[in-house]
């Protein structure tokens, strides 16, 4: 903690007596103590230097201490200050009004040194680690976005030379018959892996857009976002032959139509890959209590356990090849939240999964 010498404590009341003991009982342990003795004077000595902590009297002529600290927390300037509000006993104290106006405890007079000096010394310990708290948040809040940029710099810079590789193995495998079939097991490795990493930048580059970019809110009518979707699909569903059943009629709800066209693209592809076999996907509305549209997938595959259920919109996590890989549903997550929805997943093992996201309808 910082010596006790550094930090600067304003005391304010109208009685002189009260100001001459609290400035020798703090100043004694160190402290460097500032007094004004109406609210008045206070909120000026504030401005022009502001405290570590502030004792302030409640009943105080003109302005009393609740109007005072009702002030300094409405500016963004002395909000934080931590304030001590001081009442005699046989005064009448509203504690709920102390705390709601933004006071953070109260001592009674006559004074306890013992007493003061021990709130005293625990609010400014507790300032203090806030403060090394923000200081430490917007350390991490920096080295997220440098991260993100590098993430999406070298997604950027990754993509032409991963569609050239992805071209020239189709090409190749033009060929395949005229090669023994552990070369064309190789090629059609390679082409995949190629298609794999392609999607996985697609995906970082879009995770970028989703924190930077603005969206404009607007209606969504899904009836045209779905059959996009399984256009997008289109190579995915062949492989795997699913039996898909959708709505002909969608509850009406807002959002961006490109960004929730990604939330069905990555639930739909998950539900391809992990449902079956064959896959069974049932799509659907609800509509919620809280006002909120529920859109929903639910698959037939092996279900979740609650652990797993537990990580799936975690950034990066891939979960043993049984549901979601990479950035994908990180990337649902954060299209939902900045939709004003949210978006999770229901699960149970051996009955299915059902992955769902919310918007609202005004």
């Amino acid at each position: 903690m910082t010596p006790p010498s550094l930090k600067s404590i304003l005391a304010v009341d109208d009685t002189p007596a009260n100001l001459h003991l609290l400035v020798e009982m703090l100043s004694a342990k160190g402290y460097r103590v500032r007094t004004a003795p109406n609210g008045e004077r206070a909120l000026a000595t504030i401005h022009k230097e502001l405290p570590d902590l502030i004792l302030l009297d409640i009943m105080m002529p003109e302005m009393d201490g609740y109007e005072v600290c009702r002030r300094l927390k409405a500016d963004e300037r002395t909000q934080a200050i931590p304030i001590i509000f001081i009442s005699a006993l046989n005064e009448s104290f509203d504690k709920i009004t102390a705390f709601s106006v933004g006071g953070v405890d109260y001592i009674t007079k006559p004074f306890y040194v013992e007493e003061v000096l021990a709130r005293v010394q625990t609010h400014l310990k507790i300032k203090e680690r806030m403060g090394l708290l923000q200081t430490q948040n917007l350390q991490l809040q920096e080295q997220n976005y440098e991260l993100e940029a590098f993430a999406s710099t070298v997604a950027h810079d990754l993509k032409n030379p991963l569609t050239n590789i992805f071209s020239s193995m189709e090409i190749i495998r033009e060929f395949a018959p005229n090669l023994d079939e552990p070369m064309q097991k190789m090629i059609l490795n390679s082409s995949n892996a190629a298609y794999k990493m392609s999607s996985i930048s697609d995906e970082l580059l879009l995770l970028a857009s989703v924190r930077k970019e603005q969206v404009k809110i607007a209606p969504v009518n899904m009836g045209d976002v779905i059959p996009s979707v399984l256009e997008r699909l289109k190579a995915q569903i062949e492989k795997y032959q699913p039996e898909i059943v959708t709505l002909t009629t969608w509850l009406a709800a807002r959002g961006s139509a490109p960004w929730i066209e990604e939330i069905w693209a990555n639930y739909l592809s998950n539900g391809l890959k992990y449902g079956g076999p064959p896959p069974r996907l049932e799509l659907g509305s609800t509509a919620q209590a809280d006002g909120t549209v529920k859109f929903w997938v639910r698959d037939n595959g092996k279900g979740l356990t609650p652990e797993q259920q537990a990580k799936l919109f975690t950034e990066f996590s891939q979960l043993d090849r049984i549901q979601g890989h990479g950035p994908g549903l990180s990337i649902v997550r954060r299209i939902a939240e900045k939709l004003g929805g949210q978006a999770g997943a229901e699960s149970t093992l051996g009955q299915g999964s059902t992955f769902y996201f919310t918007l609202p309808t005004n």
